[in-house]
Parts: C-alpha cells; sequence; structure tokens
C-alpha cells in the first residue's frame, strides 16, 4: 500500500513538474526585406504605403506591420542588395500571406523619360503574396524579391505592373 502511495505522489510530482515548466509562447519578431532582380529600365519606383500580413490560426483579417512607407526604386536592390521594408512582433504563429499596399506615384524610366506606372488594385488590395512561414526564432526574416523585368508590361493604356514576385 505505502508503494502505492509512494508511486501516486511521484506521479503526481511528475506532472506538476512538467506543466510547471512548460514553456511559453514565443515572441518572433518578423522582418519584410525587398531585393530586385536586373531589368533594362533607369528606374521601376513603386510607392509603398503599408505592409501587412495575414496569419494561419488568425480570423481577424489582416495585421498591419510597422513600415517604412516611401517610394523605392526596386532596381536600387539587385544583386544582393535589400532593404527592410517592415517588421512587427507576434507570438509564434504561421504567416499566411503578405500584402504590399501602393500609393499612386508610382513610375517608370527608361531612355530619360519617365512615365507612370499603373498597377491595378495596389492600391485597394494591394499586392499579394502566397506564404507559409512558421515564426518559431526571434527573429524571423522573408525577402520579397521583385522581378522587375517580367513584372513591367507595355500596353495601349501606358505601363502597367503585374507583379512577378518570389519570397526567398
Amino acid at each position: 500500500m505505502k508503494i502505492n502511495n509512494l508511486s501516486l505522489a511521484l506521479i503526481a510530482s511528475a506532472v506538476l513538474l512538467l506543466s510547471a515548466c512548460k514553456k511559453e509562447g514565443t515572441n518572433s519578431t518578423l522582418q519584410i526585406r525587398m531585393t530586385d532582380a536586373p531589368a533594362s529600365y533607369d528606374e521601376v519606383n513603386i510607392d509603398l504605403k503599408e505592409v501587412n500580413v495575414k496569419f494561419a490560426s488568425d480570423t481577424t483579417g489582416w495585421v498591419s506591420l510597422q513600415a517604412k512607407p516611401g517610394v523605392y526604386n526596386l532596381l536600387g536592390f539587385q544583386n544582393g542588395v535589400d532593404t527592410l521594408i517592415a517588421q512587427g512582433t507576434f507570438p509564434s504563429n504561421v504567416v499566411k500571406e503578405i500584402r504590399l499596399v501602393l500609393g499612386n506615384n508610382n513610375t517608370i524610366k527608361f531612355g530619360g523619360q519617365t512615365y507612370p506606372l499603373i498597377i491595378p488594385s495596389g492600391s485597394e488590395s494591394g499586392l499579394k503574396i502566397k506564404v507559409s512561414k512558421d515564426l518559431n526564432a526571434n527573429l524571423e526574416t522573408l525577402l520579397i524579391d521583385f522581378d522587375a523585368a517580367l513584372s513591367v508590361n507595355s500596353e495601349i493604356d501606358g505601363y502597367k505592373l503585374r507583379p512577378v514576385l518570389r519570397i526567398k
């Protein structure tokens, strides 16, 4: 009988010890960086207003990151050069999607001439990128690689950006 009581006491102690040592949820700092593949234009400028993320376990929708809004010349971020465009700290989760919301000051320059760059739905729904990235480490970085050469199209009504993006 004493052995059974001792066994029960040891099991209860082990359960309490394991539950007390249970790891609390950790936070990860998510950084979104941007780079570009080479293109034959002088400049490809996008007017970045917001960067949002959507998490797999979140039903509330888009979450805003601390963005660095401004006009970015994509061609300035080539050959291993990138720039930080947004970051935020979140509990462990899975990033499901990233959205870049763009303004109206988008241009393309080539041959010394600057032209408006139309981005369909860029300011309404934004440029959306599907992702499946676990946030487990203290610092997680996602690199958005624009391919300006494939993204810019000359159409009847002007130049349009139909982004070709990859996550690295």
